[in-house]
């Protein structure tokens, strides 16, 4: 019997285990995450409003019910309090890392540092009830705000910061967030992009759902769709359909709505105002395509009023200790999902995901890198096989102070969320912190 350790239960986590267990009849593998709650982006990444995407839970949840597969919630693994690397390795004959990439470029500009100056990470992990997400007053005294980025993460959350609570509230966003929203006075958002509508990286689905929501028009600088120099015939299916639609909103009157998306594109953070004591205005600089697909800048500026700024310009991995890291690439170097160290791949540690390839691709892009990887793990099972492991890995963590959140303490969050929910009149509400999410897991 091969025992594996997965160490994440998001996305590739699951593809992971589930390519492991449908390859090899012999395999059994423990599903270990720092949460108590499984399902890693998508149940703390997909926006509450996006119902659909977020029933990926129920294909997710089919592979951690498998009678080969076990959750452990609750596993730090490496870092301050977590089991050192070292440790697990002795536990399994092969480990699997799918930790993702958990935290966020930066824009290296001035005022940076104010408040009100937030990732899009942070926003996200607080409306999707992260337990490590604190509540910072993002929405406090904001008329206005600057959503910095032009993909799909920064089109979420300008949508969910100019939703009415009405519409919020049958979806499972925990209630402090709801009611942040609910009184929340932004009237005025702006989705910024460095380059031109060409290059933007939201998909058209995604661009289409801002201009269905009520009390709410979507404005665009015909001025930017002609600076763009793309042949819209030249470019991939996606970016015309993007451009359609842009051009469909750019050629509307405006409709004096209660509330306004603007996207703005060709323009360059370069400083963060302030204004008593917080941001009060993003200074950019106006770009201009240099003919090579990228832009330079022109030496004009000009100040948008935001009293709340959440760039989203992208992710990034985290070194893992007791891991070899890539600094420039943000990843576990590895050949074929084997991680590499000091050159020469080492079988028995494995990564998948994000921390493999980097921050790219859809949800679905996560199966054939964990089908890759988990085909090397297999090709070295033979050797793998052999080395005698403590009878349970439970053993293991227990003598390390951990004691897991095993799947029916998940399960008895779920009944704690469905039983919030009711009191408050609403659908299933997310827990929120961490004590909180503990005490439902042990009540099981």
């Amino acid at each position: 019997m091969l025992r594996v350790a997965v160490v994440g239960s998001g996305p590739s986590g699951c593809y992971t285990a589930q390519t492991l267990v449908q390859g090899d009849p012999g395999v059994c593998v423990d599903v270990l995450d720092r949460l108590p709650c499984p399902y890693g982006l998508v149940r703390y990444g997909v926006a509450p409003d996006h119902e659909k995407i977020k029933s990926l839970q129920g294909s997710l949840r089919t592979v951690l019910e498998h009678e080969r597969v076990r959750f452990l919630g609750g596993v730090r693994v490496g870092g301050p309090g977590g089991l050192p690397v070292e440790r697990l390795r002795e536990a399994y004959h092969a480990v699997v890392y799918c930790v993702g990439a958990a935290t966020d470029r930066r824009l290296g500009i001035p005022g940076e540092e104010l408040p009100g100056s937030w990732s899009a990470t942070d926003f996200v992990a607080w409306y999707s009830a992260h337990p490590d997400a604190a509540d910072t007053g993002f929405l406090h005294g904001v008329r206005s705000a600057v959503v910095i980025g032009v993909g799909n993460v920064a089109v979420d959350v300008t949508r969910m910061l100019v939703r009415s609570a009405t519409e919020l509230r049958p979806t499972d966003i925990p209630q402090a967030a709801l009611d942040a929203l609910a009184a929340s006075g932004i009237t005025e958002v702006h989705m910024v992009g460095r380059r031109g509508p060409a290059q933007a990286r939201f998909t058209t689905k995604e661009l289409r759902e801002l201009g269905t929501l009520p009390g709410t028009e979507v404005t665009v600088d015909p001025g930017d769709l002609a600076l763009d120099p793309a042949d819209p015939t030249a470019l991939p299916a996606v970016q015309r359909r993007n451009l359609e639609v842009l051009r469909d909103w750019a050629a509307r009157p405006a409709a004096g709505a209660v509330r306004r998306v603007g996207l703005r594109f060709f323009l360059r953070p370069v400083e963060l105002l302030a204004d008593g004591g917080r941001v009060g205005a993003v200074r950019f600089e106006r770009t201009a395509p240099d003919g090579h697909g990228g832009v330079t800048g022109t030496g004009r500026f000009e100040d948008v009023p935001a009293q709340l700024v959440l760039r989203s310009v992208g992710y990034r991995g985290v070194p893992l200790e007791g891991l070899p890291f890539d600094a420039v690439s943000g990843t576990v170097p590895n050949a074929a999902g084997r991680v590499v160290r000091d050159g020469v791949p080492c079988p028995g540690e494995y990564v998948a995901g994000w921390i493999k390839r980097g921050p790219t691709g859809v949800i679905g892009t996560n199966r054939p890198c964990a089908k890759e990887t988990v085909t090397s793990l297999l090709a070295d099972a033979p050797a793998l096989s052999g080395r005698q492991l403590p009878e349970d890995p439970l053993t293991t963590l227990r003598a390390a102070g951990i004691e897991p959140v095993p799947w029916a303490g998940w399960l008895a969050i779920e009944q704690a969320e469905a039983a919030l929910g009711a009191r408050l009149g609403r659908s299933v509400v997310k827990l929120a912190d961490w004590d909180t999410l503990l005490t439902a897991a042990r009540s099981a």
